[in-house]
């Protein structure tokens, strides 16, 4: 069942056949009237979000203020916000937030002319979202208490008795980017007997769980407090290679990408605004502004800084699941990661 609900990364390369369009002249009218555009991201603020929003305000004139959380906390945000009257936000991100506000009926439905371009597992087929960047998780580890070319490869060379005691991940329940995340991704690739079992033989690896997101769990591996953390973003791990740290990551297959998508909400104080800010993102303009911040964008003709990085559904594959997916079946995962992994 588990199978059947992940998307396979195999049909990233196919590209819808609308061509990309420019942003309809009515709606930039609507939205330089408007003057202003509030968006609530999960997205980091001086890495991306304010280079996106001081190129959209160069480019329309129009305002763009933005407030930073956690998906939950955006969610919660937009909730309250909504149920006292008083709604602030004109677009809303995350991998989780736009499926929980869809199901609150406080997303828009509106899909921007820019995503007409992106392959049709990355926009919403009821019409609610757009993706705007992809994240893929994979294992990464520090290089110099695991040189290169001795590291795991795969799924089973993560059983040897040698990593007993070394590997690590990040235990927050609701979180794809974890524990949890890692045994969605074994019982789809592996099915409901296979997967388990193999679980039940990593368990046996005595796998250190932290609290804490995985940008920190690779944080403590490059630390050298673990050699190897099971579910890192592996850009991550180049950022911080980038910057001198002993830090590589490992195209394990299959590798989760998750999506991180944009909706307009219902009933926005500035809603011309919030669409056309949701078409920038899209955009090309915008996508290269995501690959230059050292994200990966989700238009494949934008390949990210790191080509690697992006699974090419052959050498590196990916099972891609959907913020909707994400939030039926975390709950699932989380319980079987709780008792697998005590």
């Amino acid at each position: 069942m588990l199978k059947r609900i992940l998307l396979s990364a195999a049909c990233a390369a196919a590209i819808l056949a609308s061509p990309a369009g420019a942003a309809d002249p009515a709606l930039i009218a609507a939205a330089k009237k408007e003057g202003t555009v509030t968006w609530y991201t999960t997205q980091i603020i001086n890495q991306l979000v304010a280079p996106l929003a001081g190129a959209f305000e160069k480019k329309y004139g129009v305002k763009a203020t933005y407030v930073r959380a956690d998906a939950s906390e955006v969610a919660l945000r937009v909730i309250n916000e909504a149920r006292a009257g008083k709604l602030q936000v004109d677009v809303f991100d995350g991998t989780l937030t736009s499926a929980a506000l869809k199901k609150e009926g406080l997303a828009l439905k509106y899909i921007p002319e820019s995503a007409n371009r992106l392959p049709k597992q990355f926009v919403d087929a009821e019409g609610y979202w757009a993706a705007t960047n992809l994240y893929v998780l994979t294992p990464g580890f520090n290089t110099t208490l695991v040189p290169k070319g001795t590291e795991p490869k795969t799924l089973a060379d993560l059983l040897d008795p040698k990593w007993k005691g070394k590997l690590v991940w990040s235990s927050s329940a609701g979180s794809a980017s974890g524990r949890s995340g890692f045994v969605g991704l074994i019982l789809g690739e592996m099915g409901q007997d296979k997967g388990m079992a193999y679980l039940r033989d990593l368990a046996k690896q005595n796998v250190a769980g932290l609290p804490v997101a995985a940008r920190q769990v690779l944080d403590q591996v490059i630390a050298g407090e673990y050699p190897i953390a099971l579910s890192i973003f592996n850009n991550h791990a180049t950022i911080s290679a980038a910057q001198g740290a002993p830090s590589a990551w490992i195209p394990m297959n299959p590798a989760m990408g998750t999506l991180s998508v944009a909706s307009v909400a219902k009933g926005a104080p500035h809603e011309n605004a919030g669409k056309l800010l949701l078409d920038f993102l899209v955009s090309e303009e915008g996508q290269k502004i995501f690959r230059d911040a050292a994200y990966m964008p989700v238009d494949p003709n934008i390949p990210p800084t790191d080509a690697s990085l992006r699974p090419d559904g052959d050498k590196f594959r990916a099972i891609y699941v959907t913020p909707e997916q994400l939030e039926s079946s975390i709950p699932k995962w989380a319980e079987l990661a709780k008792d697998l992994f005590k």
